[in-house]
């Protein structure tokens, strides 16, 4: 297990990077980085599960450990979906966090994943992306 860690500074209001991070219609924009019609099903409510998929409806799903509004949301990584069934894993701790600080320049937004080893080239590789997305758009609107 390694945690990794990114962030960028966003020249933008807590309020608006949430809404980018998690309102549907900014969240398909941002997760392409991931893959090309990433989109979710489900609420961002603690205790709930998310689903993360691609336009063959397979991906991963997680539970909704956190969520504290405009502040941060961690989600605990449960398993895969392949054809739409839910495939729990036994991924120990594996989890991604999303924290948001403000600070005078805007916003710092600060991404932790607790992965596996096997996806840590995964992670490396797409999320300087995905951060760079949220903050072109959440800079824009």
């Amino acid at each position: 297990m390694q945690k990794l860690e990114f962030s960028v500074d966003i020249n933008a209001t807590a309020d608006k990077v949430w809404q980018i991070l998690f309102e549907k219609d900014n969240n398909g924009v941002w997760l392409a980085a991931l893959d090309e019609g990433t989109t979710f099903e489900g609420t961002w409510a603690e205790g709930s599960i998310m689903k993360f998929l691609d336009a063959k409806n397979n991906g991963m799903y997680n539970l909704v450990e956190t969520n504290v509004l405009h502040s941060e949301l961690k989600m605990k990584h449960l398993g895969w979906i392949v054809d739409g069934q839910l495939n729990p894993m036994n991924w120990e701790n594996s989890y991604v966090r999303y924290l948001l600080v403000t600070n005078e320049d805007g916003t710092l937004l600060k991404g932790e994943i607790n992965s596996l080893d096997e996806f840590v080239s995964f992670f490396e590789s797409k999320y300087p992306k995905n951060f760079l997305n949220i903050k072109e758009l959440a800079e824009s609107v």
